[in-house]
């Protein structure tokens, strides 16, 4: 995890959840934790209002400290989740407590991010994927659904990335 972990995105680029997030500090966050955000935003526009791909990304270019992200990571991201978003339902369900529809739209949006780079990104490390939809739900969701993010990632992980994941827990048991 890195240092800007705990800045969430400008109020301008934060989904509208009612929610006051802290103030960012200004250039601390890495293009790609800035893509995560403006995707997570894209992403709650898509479930909540319906905006298809064209609209959400035609909207968020023009939305400030855009031009400070990860453009290439924020495009594969937002339209990889939604041309796999049944997929990722289906791989996320198991590891719900509940019926995805009834998710909170955040925690939802979260959840289909994360799936998505546990599956594709095989190049970053499965516990930066999931701090990072941590800090995501800590920032923009509900009071304790970063908890719940975290166990569904950690459980997908282990069924996507088993090497890994088990690598990981031997290091931690020698350690």
């Amino acid at each position: 995890m890195n240092a800007t972990s705990d800045n969430p995105a400008p109020s301008s680029a934060r989904p509208a959840t009612g929610r006051s997030a802290k103030p960012a500090v200004a250039g601390t966050k890495s293009p790609r934790r800035r893509a995560r955000e403006f995707a997570l935003q894209g992403l709650y526009q898509w479930r909540i209002g319906g905006n298809d791909e064209a609209a959400i990304e035609a909207h968020l270019q023009d939305v400030t400290g855009f031009d400070k992200a990860d453009r290439q990571f924020f495009v594969g991201l937002l339209r990889g989740v939604l041309a796999q978003q049944e997929a990722l339902q289906s791989q996320l369900q198991p590891s719900l407590d509940r019926p995805f529809r009834e998710l909170s739209p955040v925690e939802a949006c979260i959840l289909l991010a994360g799936a998505f780079e546990l599956a594709n990104y095989p190049q970053t490390p499965y516990r930066v994927i999931i701090n990072e939809a941590i800090e995501l739900t800590k920032g923009y969701g509900g009071a304790d659904g970063h908890k719940y993010v975290n166990g569904v990632l950690d459980k997908l992980a282990a069924k996507l990335r088993p090497a890994e994941v088990e690598a990981k827990r031997r290091v931690k048991t020698h350690s």
